[in-house]
């Protein structure tokens, strides 16, 4: 061989000397060049022959990766699970690791980090490609191969062919060799496919805006920063001293830039360029919506701009997708269910669901989780929101705006609609019975517990475009379902006065009537009964004025129910009756027979039991063959207070035996609504009902009522129920007082006082003085007995409470004080 190559070199100095014409010249350059392409493939070592590994021609190994950022932060969990990626890699096959995620959120710092730390186990060199190329465009496999063959030396004099070609080369040189690839910013799985090296002992590291599904691959989605972590990146590059002065504004600034580093990499580069800053100015300045893109951007390339960063996944997109995403960039809601989707495009929600997952895959919509009624929900990002709103403005008319809107909300509409009748058709319709129709695979507490926050938000964001039919419609199908579930008080209570606002809006009397209907519920649930009172006499009159019976015979049941709440006891049966007597007229015996129950109970602060009983009993039968079985517990509960109240009347009076059975007969009853409102998850009724049981005062079983006030208590907090909270507070008083634990008792009981000040709601601001000075009587105090007890009996005769000025006389006249 090497003699042949001898021949040639001194055939071809030759041809330098000698003279001759040039077609002869042609020839001999002819067949040198034949005998140099006969030597170069004598030399080339068969590429057949398993675990060949050809010489590189140069001495240098690459070390292509780009560079560590001095401010790396956090990312220790990330780290680990790389290297225990890495740790098990085998020579069998090469591994691929894969880091996706949406863009800013730190993919490349993580990857290049890592592959610094990984180099070492790879002596052949470490190779790198950006594949996002310039100006967003896409690198072509032929450029990423042409490029790592160079770097291991390999000379391309020629045209190799192609990507096929290309490949086998990579094939050949990689084979034998350990070399760790890094690829940056990969669009897909096929991009990648293609430069994969060929068997074991070489890892690749890519990082992409979305899962890749390449077999046998190592994939992890990359999350934004903890709070923690997003503050000492912040402080890393702002000054620590600057964080630790105001972490309060420091925690703002992160939470403004949704965690994500590059965001506050930007922020934290901006403060430290000015000194005279502060972080609360930054914060502030972030606060402002259509300028915070504008605040996160220093120079229009990816890496220094956040709109930079999402245009390029945006782009990615195809037109119908980002019509979506520029459409979920205008809701309001925190997150939606998949059928949003299909109603923002006008098209079936499988096909929007499809979207809507392409969306999820580009890393520009986030998977929120499954909800309650077993639907996933999806949300964007803070930042992609606010660049899908721009977009949006850019590009679409107001109509394009407006309609998607339009079709979500006439969706939410549709949903608690039908929410509102399921739970409770007796609000919706005359005469209505138990549904009958077949249920949807969840409760409304479900539904309401899901799109809780996004109904909110909607019934807000149709007021915002002033679309008051809309607002009314929404606003009354959430009030029905706060109110029958009643829980999130103080939503209630917002979206009441929105239905309310809407309905003056409206100009409509029947609408305004029933919205105040609905604003005097909840304000009665939150012990305002001067608001509730009043508003349930206006939607009276105007019942009354457009002669709508069977709601008028509801205003008479509300008016009742706030005079009788607020102890005006006399005057609220008179209305309570009337309501009864309208009720039977119109042959509704569902409104008939919860309204004597009311009426039962009014008996029982009357201490009038026989009565209350007697009017109970009818009501559980008639609940009962109707099959109402949540209002028949309802019924259950206060006619186990009844026979409790007459318990403790027989053990005062001395009648301890039948005191007993009566304490018997309550106990159970009880205990049984309890649980059946446990086997239908009704929390709030069911503390109502552990409430009642902690009350019943059979000096048997103290410990045990204490623990079921608790339990109240505790479920109340939960919903939300302050109002219940307060009231559950006075019953607790009572028990720790029955086991003779009276400090614990005043304790608890002047909580209560405390709270139902608050609320200003003077019925309970009255008894829980007298429950107090009762609560001190016991523990042998009457001096400071006497305050709460004289209080309690000059808010009674404000009142005109009779019953409980009596009560309140007595309790002070106990305590050695003035009772004229």
């Amino acid at each position: 061989m090497g003699g042949l190559t001898v021949l040639i070199t001194a055939v071809t100095m030759s041809l330098d000397v000698l003279t001759i014409s040039d077609s002869a010249r042609l020839g001999v350059t002819g067949g040198v060049a034949v005998l140099a392409g006969l030597a170069a493939w004598i030399a080339q070592p068969s590429l057949e022959e398993e675990g060949t590994r050809p010489p590189i021609e140069t001495t240098v190994v690459p070390a292509q990766l780009p560079p560590v950022i001095a401010h790396f932060t956090g990312r220790g969990q990330s780290l680990a699970e790389l290297r225990r990626a890495f740790a098990a890699r085998s020579d069998d096959e090469p591994l691929v690791v894969s880091v996706h995620g949406p863009a800013g959120v730190g993919k490349s710092a993580l990857a290049a980090r890592f592959a610094h730390e990984a180099a070492g186990e790879f002596p052949d060199g470490q190779l790198y490609f950006d594949l996002r190329g310039d100006e967003g465009s896409r690198v072509r496999p032929e450029e990423v191969l042409t490029g790592f063959l160079l770097a291991l030396g390999v000379r391309l004099s020629t045209d190799p062919g192609g990507l096929r070609e290309l490949q086998k080369l990579w094939w050949t040189w990689a084979r034998g060799r350990r070399l760790l690839v890094l690829l940056d910013n990969a669009r897909d799985g096929e991009q990648v496919q293609a430069l994969l090296p060929p068997a074991g002992g070489c890892a690749v590291l890519v990082t992409s805006r979305q899962p890749l599904y390449l077999r046998n691959t190592f994939d992890r989605r990359l999350q934004e920063f903890t709070e923690s972590h997003a503050v000492e990146l912040l402080g890393r590059l702002a000054g620590g001293q600057r964080v630790a002065a105001d972490p309060e504004a420091a925690s703002a600034i992160v939470e403004l830039c949704g965690r994500l580093p590059l965001a506050i990499s930007i922020c934290g580069g901006r403060l430290a360029a000015r000194e005279s800053w502060t972080l609360r100015e930054m914060g502030d300045r972030l606060r402002d919506e259509r300028r915070r893109l504008d605040q996160l951007e220093v120079a229009r390339n990816i890496d220094s701009s956040v709109r930079a960063s999402l245009q390029l996944s945006y782009a990615d997109c195809s037109q119908t997708q980002r019509r979506l995403l520029r459409a979920l960039g205008l809701l309001n809601t925190p997150d939606v269910q998949g059928w949003v989707a299909g109603a923002l495009l006008d098209v079936s929600g499988l096909e929007g669901g499809d979207h809507l997952e392409a969306l999820v895959d580009a890393q520009l919509v986030e998977c929120s989780g499954t909800d309650a009624t077993g639907e996933m929900r999806y949300r964007l990002h803070d930042l992609v929101r606010l660049y899908a709103r721009e977009r949006s403005e850019q590009q679409d008319s107001e109509a394009e705006r407006r309609s998607p809107i339009e079709r979500v909300l006439d969706g939410y509409r549709e949903r608690a609609e039908a929410a509102a009748a399921e739970r409770w058709p007796q609000d919706w319709h005359r005469q209505a019975g138990p549904r009958t129709a077949p249920r949807p695979g969840y409760t409304a507490n479900d539904w309401l517990s899901s799109e809780r926050l996004a109904l909110l938000a909607m019934v807000d964001q149709a007021a915002e475009r002033e679309m008051w039919g809309v607002v009314w419609r929404l606003g009354r199908a959430a009030c029905s379902l706060f109110h029958s579930l009643r829980i999130f008080w103080q939503e209630w209570r917002a979206v009441a006065d929105l239905t309310h606002a809407a309905a003056l809006r409206l100009d409509d009397e029947r609408s305004l009537a029933i919205a105040l209907m609905e604003r005097a519920s909840v304000e009665g649930g939150l012990g305002q009964m001067d608001r509730a009172q009043a508003d349930a006499r206006a939607a009276l009159e105007i019942f009354e004025r457009l002669r709508e019976t069977w709601w008028r015979a509801r205003a008479l049941r509300a008016v009742g129910m706030s005079l009788r709440d607020a102890g005006n006891i006399d005057e609220g049966q008179r209305f309570l009756l009337e309501a009864i007597a309208v009720f039977e007229a119109e042959g509704d015996q569902w409104w008939h027979a919860r309204t004597q129950r009311n009426l039962a109970e009014l008996r029982l602060a009357q201490r009038r039991y026989q009565e209350a009983r007697e009017l109970l009993e009818q009501t559980v039968e008639v609940f009962h063959r109707n099959g109402n079985r949540y209002s028949e517990a309802q019924s259950l509960r206060a006619l186990g207070e009844v026979l409790a109240a007459e318990a403790r009347r027989m053990r005062a009076e001395g009648r301890h035996r039948d005191a007993e059975v009566k304490y018997g007969l309550a106990a159970p009853v009880l205990e049984r609504a309890a649980e059946a409102f446990r086997l239908r998850h009704e929390q709030w009724e069911e503390a109502r009902c552990l409430r009642a049981a902690g009350e019943v005062g059979d000096p048997r079983n103290g410990l045990r009522e204490l623990n079921f006030v608790r339990q109240a208590e505790q479920m109340l907090e939960g919903l939300g129920d302050t109002w219940g909270v307060a009231r559950s507070m006075i019953s607790e008083g009572r028990a720790l007082g029955r086991l003779g634990r009276h400090d614990e008792a005043a304790a608890a009981v002047g909580r209560a006082l405390e709270a139902f000040d608050e609320l200003g709601d003077r019925w309970w601001q009255a008894r829980s003085r007298r429950t107090l000075a009762e609560v001190l009587l016991d523990a042998g105090r009457p001096e400071r007995a006497r305050g709460p007890a004289a209080q309690a009996l000059e808010i009674y005769r404000s009142l005109g409470n009779t019953a409980g000025e009596t009560r309140a006389r007595d309790v002070l006249r106990r305590a050695g004080g003035d009772v004229t």
